[in-house]
Formats: structure tokens, C-alpha cells, sequence
């Protein structure tokens, strides 16, 4: 009787354990403008003017845009939460943007649509270089440590915040390779936060790892990160922001 009592014990924490690895977060991705072009010292003054005039009624009314990454130890999947219009009403067509991670068989692709096409990213994984530090906080219920790295494209610092208790190396928009999943992302001091507002735990199911049908022009990550770092460097020279809707993401 004892044997079965603590065989029945194990069995339930092994349960507990797969259910804290496997489920879906919902973040919230806040882009705040009016910083990230205040960033950008090759614009004129007069430019800044005028994205101020054009960001500042958006600014105050900013409640995010909803994300959702479906996760477990071996997959993950990063993308929008719907198609719905945002809470406060704003409304517009959202382009392609699906990271799927495959961590058992160290793969990636990434369906990205930007610059007028879309983008089919193939390759192997690719972990930034973290450094993780020894400061905490809570992020949507769980105490989470920092990491930091840096964007060696775009120059910006990301710090990452991550749950060891739920013990997956996925996390939001192209960040991964913690030993936790991450809750929080900061892009150079606020410029975009991607905090996580809730994590349910459930058994995946096929169609919450599902990639819509292929379409674009396909390419390795040294290709995209080399398309990247030209559109940047043309729209610096131009003086014109490389961000937002009609360039690419911050």
C-alpha cells in the first residue's frame, strides 16, 4: 500500500511538471513612438516635429497590441493573439508574423512580412548571448530573473526577464536559449516592452503550432539579418525612420 501511495505521488508530480511546460502566454507589445523617434538623431527637427504630431493622440491611447506564444519543451510558436481590432479601437490589417521554434531538432522558421513581401526564414536555432544577472521581479505571477543582450543589427539592448518555474527556452518576438521561459522583454530602456499578462497551461494541440500556407521568398538568417542591416543603412542615408508600418520592426 505504501509502494502505491508513493508511486501515486510521483505520478502526480510528473503530471504537475508537464503542465508547467506546456501551454500559452499572452503578452502585451507596447511600441512607444514618441521615445523611439526622439532615438533616431538623424532626423531633422523638423521630422521629430511632425512624428510627435502624428504619434501623440496614439501615445495617450496606448493599451498594446496582444501576442500569443504557444509553448512546450520541444516547440513554440509566436505570433498574434487574433484578427480582432486592438481594445481602443484601432484597427488595421496585420501583416505575417509567425516564429516557430523547433528546440528537440534545432530549427526555426520565421514567417515574416515587411518592406512590401514576405519573408520565409529557415534555418537552425540561433540563441542570442546572453548574460544573466542576479536581480528578480514578478511578471504576471512569477518571480523571474534578468538576462541581457544585445541586438547586433539594429544596436539595440534587450533584457529579458524569465520564469525558471516554467522550464522552457521559448520566449517572445526572436528572443529564446534562457533556461526558463521569458515573460518580459525591454528593448533599449522602453523603447517597446512585450510583457505577459497571463500563462495558460494545457496540452497543445496541432493547430496551436500550425504555420499558414508558405508563401515568400525563403532565406537563411544571415541573408535576413543582411537585408536588415541594408534597409537600415539606406534609410539612414535617406534620413528617414527605418520603423514602423511601412519599414520594419523595432
Amino acid at each position: 500500500m505504501k509502494n502505491i501511495f508513493v508511486l501515486l505521488c510521483l505520478l502526480t508530480g510528473s503530471v504537475t511538471m508537464a503542465q508547467k511546460s506546456e501551454g500559452v502566454a499572452t503578452y502585451v507589445r507596447k511600441e512607444h513612438w514618441l521615445k523611439i523617434t526622439n532615438r533616431l538623431t538623424f532626423l531633422s527637427q523638423e521630422q521629430k516635429d511632425r512624428e510627435t504630431q502624428t504619434w501623440k493622440n496614439w501615445e495617450e491611447d496606448n493599451k498594446g497590441i496582444k501576442m500569443k506564444l504557444a509553448f512546450s519543451p520541444n516547440e513554440s510558436l509566436y505570433t498574434y493573439n487574433s484578427d480582432e481590432p486592438e481594445e481602443g479601437g484601432y484597427s488595421w490589417r496585420k501583416s505575417e508574423f509567425y516564429l516557430y521554434r523547433n528546440f528537440e531538432k534545432d530549427k526555426k522558421t520565421d514567417i515574416i512580412e515587411m518592406l512590401g513581401k514576405t519573408y520565409i526564414v529557415d534555418d537552425s536555432l540561433h540563441a542570442p548571448v546572453w548574460k544573466i544577472g542576479n536581480q528578480i521581479k514578478e511578471v504576471a505571477g512569477y518571480i523571474c530573473m534578468r538576462a541581457d543582450t544585445e541586438d547586433p543589427i539594429k544596436k539595440q539592448k534587450i533584457t529579458a526577464w524569465f520564469a525558471q518555474d516554467i522550464p522552457v527556452s521559448a520566449g517572445p518576438e526572436r528572443m529564446n536559449g534562457l533556461p526558463g521561459l521569458i515573460l518580459e522583454l525591454d528593448v533599449n530602456d522602453g523603447d517597446v516592452t512585450i510583457e505577459a499578462v497571463s500563462v495558460a497551461f494545457r496540452p497543445l494541440t496541432p493547430e496551436d503550432l500550425k504555420l499558414p500556407k508558405q508563401k515568400g521568398k525563403k532565406m537563411t538568417d544571415a541573408a535576413y539579418d543582411a537585408l536588415i542591416k541594408q534597409h537600415i543603412t539606406d534609410r539612414i542615408s535617406a534620413r528617414q525612420s527605418p520603423y514602423g508600418w511601412a519599414g520594419i520592426r523595432y
